[in-house]
């Protein structure tokens, strides 16, 4: 029994040694399994993975600090600054580096301290995406406290950065900003159409006048800094730059002299007034009022600056180039249209009245007695609507509707700015689109021959007007920008006028100046000019007024038009002295 027990033992012990020996071979083949899987993971990683993997440490480690294109500059024609840039702090922010358990409670402080909505902050950073490598800009034109504030929260406030930047500056103000405009922060929708071009989320651009109408010029081209951060965001080196580049700059064909001339002629007063060269179209001076400083836009508008800006009367609204009745103005077209139809040559004479009637309407002399008998240098003179009245029912509705289109009336004039209005010039087919097939009627002429009625004109159109009576003829194109090949900016289109046509009229409108309704344009340190009044009935306010003139008279430098909306009294005594003051800035300055 024991050499049983002894068998069973022995056998035991053989069979646990066999296990052993057994399991040292599954052992090894789980081992090479494992760390063969980790090799070949590894292998992955490193040799298919491995671009990528370094990209996503690299950007761990280096952030991009943007730089802004710098604007180009904006001179008037003598060189005066009108716009340019000056530093301003900005802050900026790094959505990578935003925890998701502080972000909320980071971002109402900030938005607090940047006085911005704290729903605007999070749609800047959802619009770039919480993985955005490069700094996002959040504010700018930062106040020494802004930028205290920021710094004694900067432990806090993780990713957040404060930079020197450009922003726009307009050295005087209100001057001239209905022509230069004024930049701002590209929204969404203006970014999506502009991504193509190189414009980034927080980009700058012209929304207005020049700024816009010439943004490829005067944009520049980005910049940034490469910089290199530690783990806790810090950082550590530059390690590379590329400046921004500045865009060109740019110059103007107003005199910014004349331009506050003209401004402050204007004052409080609802208007516009143009100063034309007549030789070759270039714009002296474009004022507009209600006005606006475009400065405001360099720092984040408030709802409250913006109610105080439109509470004005929408001062974005360049006056220059909206339409209104041109009123007695417009008797310069229904001379041409008399002298040039042959039916009323230069020594025409007629008979005025206290008023003509036509199709049982009363058409009245202003005077509301008549003038006895005149020529057309004395009809100008005095303005009579019963002389100009009849001429236009001579001549007919078409005839005054051609030349109106030849002086340029009716469509816009081609200025570089946005937003221009082409004014109205109706004919028979518009009449019968607008009034249930009801044609054009003699009623409709005579209206017409006066600038009322179904005709309307911008203050830049009516200054083209008055440049082709000063410049013996010729139709100009009025420009703003001074470009290296002059000549072929400065086309001039021959209206093709007899020259007793065109003599005619400059002897009306020097009677005007003369002893006419327009004497308040004299001045001792104005040469002798011509020009034409206007008053146009404006129910239910009061009338319109109106003065166009040029000067010297006999070799005309510059044609300035003057309107003012609704102020009441007549064109000779309101807008009239507003054309003087603006002529005797500009003669004072070219003595």
């Amino acid at each position: 029994m024991g050499s049983i027990l002894k068998n069973k033992s022995q056998d035991s012990t053989n069979r646990t040694v066999g296990r052993q020996l057994q399991a040292i071979p599954i052992a090894t083949v789980i081992s090479l399994i494992f760390f063969g899987g980790i090799a070949l993971r590894l292998s992955y990683l490193q040799l298919n993975q491995g671009d990528i993997n370094q990209q996503k440490a690299e950007n761990n480690r280096i952030r991009i600090v943007p730089k802004p294109p710098v604007r180009g500059s904006i001179f008037d024609r003598n060189g005066k600054l009108l716009a340019t840039n000056r530093q301003s702090y900005s802050a900026y922010l790094w959505p990578k580096a935003q925890r998701e358990r502080n972000w909320q409670k980071n971002r109402n402080i900030i938005a607090r301290i940047l006085e911005i909505e704290p729903e605007k902050l999070q749609q800047k950073v959802e619009e770039a995406g919480y993985n955005y490598p490069s700094l996002i800009p959040i504010a700018r034109n930062l106040t020494p406290e802004q930028i205290t504030v920021l710094e004694e929260y900067k432990s806090q406030l993780e990713g957040v950065e404060i930079d020197i930047g450009k922003v726009r500056y307009y050295p005087r103000g209100e001057l001239a900003a209905h022509i230069l405009g004024y930049t701002g922060e590209l929204n969404q929708q203006e970014l999506q159409q502009r991504k193509s071009q190189g414009y980034r989320l927080g980009d700058v651009m012209g929304k207005m006048g020049i700024e816009s109408a010439y943004e490829a010029q005067l944009r520049g081209e980005w910049g940034g800094l490469k910089l290199g951060v530690n783990g806790a965001g810090r950082i550590v080196s530059l390690l590379g730059e590329d400046p921004a580049a500045t865009g060109n700059a740019i110059t103007l064909t107003i005199d910014a002299e004349v331009q506050q001339a003209a401004e402050k002629a204007l004052g409080t007063s609802r208007g516009a007034i143009v100063a034309l060269d007549p030789n070759d179209g270039s714009v002296l001076a474009m004022a507009s009022y209600p006005s606006f400083d475009p400065n405001i836009f360099s720092s984040t508008i408030t709802p409250e600056i913006w109610q105080e800006l439109q509470s004005q009367g929408n001062p974005f609204l360049n006056m220059a180039l909206r339409a209104f009745p041109p009123a007695s103005t417009f008797k310069i077209v229904t001379a041409t249209a008399g002298l040039e139809s042959g039916k009323y040559p230069p020594n025409t004479v007629l008979g005025t009245y206290p008023y003509i009637s036509v199709g049982g309407t009363r058409f009245g002399e202003w005077n509301k007695k008549g003038f006895g008998r005149m020529g057309y240098v004395s009809a100008l003179a005095w303005s009579s609507n019963t002389f100009f009245g009849q001429i236009g029912r001579g001549v007919g509705g078409e005839e005054l509707i051609k030349w109106s289109r030849l002086y340029g009336f009716g469509k816009p004039t081609g200025i570089e700015l946005q937003g221009e209005i082409g004014g109205l010039i109706a004919d028979d087919a518009w009449k019968r689109r607008n009034f249930r097939n009801w044609g054009w009627t003699t009623g409709d002429t005579v209206n017409m021959s006066i600038g009322q009625g179904f005709t309307s004109a911008t203050p830049l159109q009516v200054a083209v007007m008055f440049s082709a009576i000063a410049n013996n003829g010729y139709k100009v194109q009025p420009h703003l920008v001074k470009t290296d090949n002059q000549t072929e900016q400065n086309q001039k289109v021959s209206l093709n006028l007899k020259p007793t046509t065109i003599s005619t009229i400059q002897q009306g409108l020097r009677a005007v100046v003369n002893g006419g309704t327009g004497t308040k344009l004299n001045s001792p340190d104005t040469p002798p000019g011509a020009g034409k009044s206007g008053t146009a009935e404006a129910p239910p306010g009061d009338s319109h007024t109106w003065f166009g003139a040029y000067a010297p008279f006999k070799q005309p430098e510059i044609v300035v038009v003057a309107f003012a909306e609704h102020s009441g009294g007549g064109g000779g005594s309101v807008a009239a002295p507003l054309v003087r003051q603006v002529m005797e800035a500009y003669f004072k300055g070219n003595k």
